[in-house]
């Protein structure tokens, strides 16, 4: 299975805030430049690389002279805005000495979330590989709020791993890895070399949060390899206080776990519907519709229970069990006062219903993705 990884062309590599800014400490220009080299050899043996890179916050609370990290978003703000800067400038200067040029990419959840923006974004990061140049990406984390936060850079690797139809995503972080048990409590743990990335044993093992200064933990470096994989691409989550991490690793060593894809890649625009992490509502489907839409058909408002949220036409909404099991996400043809109408009634009752009727389907099935 590590044949996958050395055979990779391009890859997402995603670094965490303990690596980047030692342990927050202050910015590690030494793992920066160590990193930003490995990366150099790589792109001189031909593969493309995107960089994640948290730590802004952390560098930001160094510069700032704070201990903890806060938890009110205007402090949260305000470190991200001082410590982006120095990120940003230690990455600039570091891959000029190696002949590269690199370039910042800030982003939200809504970012990717619009479709003619989440184009957009795709077409610059293209564009910039096109140009030889390393994109470096972060959570625009000074202007960004709970409702359009991707919650952590292990998502956000996962979702410019599809943004760009990555073939892998590389996770560097302080651990060696995923272990049968927190290896801090457990010294019977042992470590897991390689596994399907929708295997569900794994989240149990992963445990809990993060850090004080980093935000995920191994729980979102799971999830993040679940959402990878809905594209194709194998995560490989490995220490990156190892020599040479991630060129070993990308050259295919048992090193840290291989989390690999085992499904078809979604269609591009499917893709795009299962990436969103904030939806605007959701419907709760009766056994009937749930059988249909497994079926490959569209949903019909006949076969909804409940319309939860409020929200426009074209909203992104999750569609779930009565036990509260998300199994489908899709554009609705409805606004929700409209969907709360029609619901549990046939589709020759809408215009009476309603008036007019705009589509048939409350969701078509190519708006839809089963998850």
């Amino acid at each position: 299975m590590r044949t996958r990884i050395a055979q990779s062309k391009r890859l997402v590599v995603k670094v965490g805030s303990a690596l980047v800014t030692r342990n927050g400490e202050g910015l590690a220009l030494d793992f920066i430049a160590d990193c930003a080299r490995q990366i150099a050899a790589l792109r001189t043996a031909g593969r493309s690389v995107l960089l994640v890179s948290s730590g802004a916050i952390a560098a930001g609370m160094k510069r700032l002279g704070w201990t903890a990290r806060p938890q009110a978003m205007h402090d949260l703000q305000a470190a991200a805005a001082v410590g982006q800067m120095g990120l940003a400038q230690a990455y600039e200067t570091i891959f000029a000495e190696l002949g590269l040029t690199a370039a910042q990419i800030l982003l939200t959840h809504e970012d990717l979330a619009d479709r003619k923006r989440y184009l957009n974004a795709r077409n610059t990061l293209h564009a910039l590989l096109d140009y030889g140049v390393v994109p470096i990406i972060n959570e625009n984390d000074t202007v960004v709020t709970d409702e359009i936060k991707f919650g952590d850079n292990d998502t956000l690797g996962a979702l410019v791993a599809n943004l760009v139809e990555a073939d892998a995503l590389v996770i560097l972080t302080d651990q060696q890895g995923l272990y049968t048990d927190d290896p801090r409590r457990n010294a019977t743990a042992t470590l897991i070399d390689e596994g399907r990335a929708d295997d569900k044993r794994y989240e149990a093992m992963a445990g809990g949060a993060g850090s004080a200064i980093a935000k995920g933990g191994m729980l979102t470096k799971i999830r993040a390899a679940q959402r990878a994989a809905r594209s194709g691409a194998h995560t490989l989550i490995v220490s990156g206080r190892e020599e040479n991490a991630l060129l070993r690793a990308a050259a295919g060593a048992a090193i840290g776990t291989l989390l690999y894809a085992t499904q078809s890649p979604l269609a591009a625009r499917k893709q795009w519907l299962a990436d969103h992490l904030q939806l605007a509502g959701s419907l709760v489907l009766d056994d009937g519709a749930i059988k249909a839409l497994q079926a490959g058909s569209s949903l019909l408002s006949i076969g909804v229970l409940v319309v939860e949220g409020d929200f426009e036409r074209g909203s992104a909404v999750g569609c779930r069990t009565s036990a509260g099991v998300e199994i489908a996400r899709g554009l609705i043809n409805y606004s929700s006062s409209e969907a709360r109408r029609i619901a549990r009634h046939a589709t020759q009752e809408i215009e009476s219903l309603l008036g007019y009727i705009d589509e048939e389907e409350l969701v078509h099935r190519d708006n839809l993705v089963l998850l």
